[in-house]
């Protein structure tokens, strides 16, 4: 099989996994507190070509591409104000925590609702945690003071989801929380869509390139073998 082909197709399949990232990020555009992805590509390796008849060196060929890493940019988004007295934005670094049936998960969006028994829950229900890591009451008129929502520093962040993450909470952050705002979504979705428009074009090259390949293997079985001597 030719060697190209394996690269290529290589290319193909890295380049559909960055689209798939892309696209959940577009996705997500809107939703408070997202934080976007990063993928990075590297080769498998390189080898050394050379002139069989004269020996020179005529430069490397690399045997394909792959993803070798996924990285979430952590970095706060601007708040939006909504003034939702239930709406809560983190100024600063730092995570709300919820009680999910996994255990604990940490998220920056703050889009959270009055839940069973005048407690704060987010959007699944899962309660919100205070400093002191116990659920949050609400106050009789069902507000709740930014004072009573605890603000961690999570050390390992993983995504679990779009807007949850799994770590390890090591104490108080440095970020403040504020009533009445919400984290806007960490994609750019101008950036994005370049990112988008440039992977679609690395993968068609690839693609193009496989379908020259197979023609020259075609023509290579069935005209250059039948040449007379």
């Amino acid at each position: 099989m030719d060697r190209g082909l394996y690269i290529a197709a290589s290319g193909m399949l890295a380049e559909q996994t960055r689209q798939d990232q892309l696209a959940n990020d577009l996705v997500n555009v809107s939703t408070a507190g997202y934080k976007a992805d990063r993928v990075s590509q590297k080769s498998f390796g390189d080898m050394l070509l050379s002139n069989s008849r004269t020996g020179q060196t005529i430069g490397p060929l690399g045997f394909g591409s792959e993803i070798t890493k996924y990285r979430t940019d952590l970095r706060p988004a601007a708040l939006k104000q909504t003034d939702e007295p239930l709406d809560v934005g983190i100024q600063g670094e730092g995570f709300f925590a919820v009680q999910t049936g996994a255990g604990v998960r940490f998220t920056r969006d703050g889009s959270f609702t009055s839940g069973p028994n005048g407690t704060l829950v987010d959007q699944l229900g899962n309660p919100v945690l205070g400093p002191n890591r116990q659920p949050v009451k609400l106050a009789a008129d069902g507000t709740v003071p930014a004072t009573a929502i605890g603000v961690f520093a999570v050390t390992g962040p993983k995504k679990q989801g779009d807007a949850i993450f799994s770590g390890t909470a090591t104490g108080a952050a440095t970020g403040v929380a504020r009533t009445g705002y919400l984290e806007g979504s960490g994609v750019d979705s101008a950036h994005t869509m370049i990112d988008m428009m440039a992977s679609l074009r690395a993968f068609e090259a690839s693609q193009r390139a496989i379908t020259t390949i197979d023609t020259t293997l075609h023509q290579a079985a069935t005209q250059v073998g039948s040449l007379n001597g």
